[in-house]
């Protein structure tokens, strides 16, 4: 502790550029002050500072020294921060960006429960069906259901993997026939998913390899409701989610196609900024969220 003393009268003489000003900041009398840099300089051997009657500058070793105590510092402030906020009542505004259904059916719940824990934050949810950054639109946290991409400014945490079920309505395999295997897909109506990347493209492993398939229909939407219920209505096959089209499956509205092939599989993730100190509320939000769909 008394080596962290001696760095900080130090530094605060550099940058104030003299003992007085240095120990008005500090709160601390001039000798103090001194006595403190004096004691770093014995116990490192060398001299940190050039003093005159009018100056106090760093020498060559000094600055070096002076650039090194303030990260170290820095760190040391960052540390105790973060010690202080783990017991710290989180306050403040969440805002989270999520999937339409899947913030519907299963992050609504979650979030009461976890607003239930944290009573003095506020949560602002807004679901779309698009791809949100969350720095470039202001959201703290952002929820989406893809194929993992490698980004250099969010960090990406996946919380759970999103099954996908090939399915349609009976009505439709009735009319148009069951495609037997995944090359027959191109000659069906498909109603794909209109924002991914992959949009046109559905890949399916079997017992015999991995198969893409170009798929084409007479509708696409970026929104997962929308494709269900076009797909009961008997036109055409779609690709989504289990948690989106399982209940319908239940009911007999859909009937699963190709169950021998398995769709390439996509994952639940939570995005949000990468910042080395990262708030208390989004570190609680994601160690919630890891651990409730985890």
């Amino acid at each position: 502790m008394a080596k962290i003393e001696q760095m900080r009268a130090f530094t605060q003489v550099v940058t104030a550029g003299g003992f007085a000003a240095a120990a008005r900041k500090m709160g601390l009398s001039r000798s103090v002050v001194n006595k403190l840099v004096i004691a770093l300089e014995k116990d490192l051997g060398v001299q940190l500072l050039q003093r005159s009657t009018r100056v106090v500058s760093p020498t060559e070793t000094g600055l070096a020294f002076y650039e090194r105590c303030v990260e170290i510092l820095a760190s040391l402030e960052a540390a105790e921060r973060s010690v202080m906020q783990l017991h710290t009542e989180p306050k403040g505004r969440l805002r989270i960006n999520a999937p339409m259904t899947f913030g519907t059916m299963y992050l609504a719940p979650a979030i009461a429960d976890f607003l239930l824990q944290y009573p003095e934050l506020q949560v602002q949810l807004t679901l779309n069906d698009r791809f949100v950054d969350p720095i470039e639109e202001g959201f703290d946290v952002t929820i989406r259901i893809a194929a993992p991409q490698p980004t250099s400014s969010l960090f990406v945490q996946p919380l759970a993997p999103a099954e996908r079920i090939l399915c349609a309505a009976p009505s439709y395999l009735e009319r148009h026939g069951i495609p037997t295997h995944p090359r027959e897909l191109s000659t069906h109506s498909c109603l794909h998913y209109g924002q991914l990347a992959i949009e046109n493209r559905w890949t399916l492993i079997g017992a015999d390899g991995e198969h893409t398939a170009i798929v084409r229909g007479i509708l696409c939407s970026n929104n997962g409701e929308v494709l269900r219920e076009a797909a009961i209505q008997g036109l055409g096959i779609t690709l989504l989610p289990r948690f989106i089209v399982s209940d319908a499956i239940d009911k007999g509205l859909l009937q699963i196609v190709l169950p021998a092939y398995d769709p390439s599989v996509l994952a639940v993730e939570i995005l949000y900024p990468i910042d080395r100190h990262l708030s208390t509320k989004i570190r609680l939000l994601v160690d919630f969220l890891k651990v409730r769909f985890g």
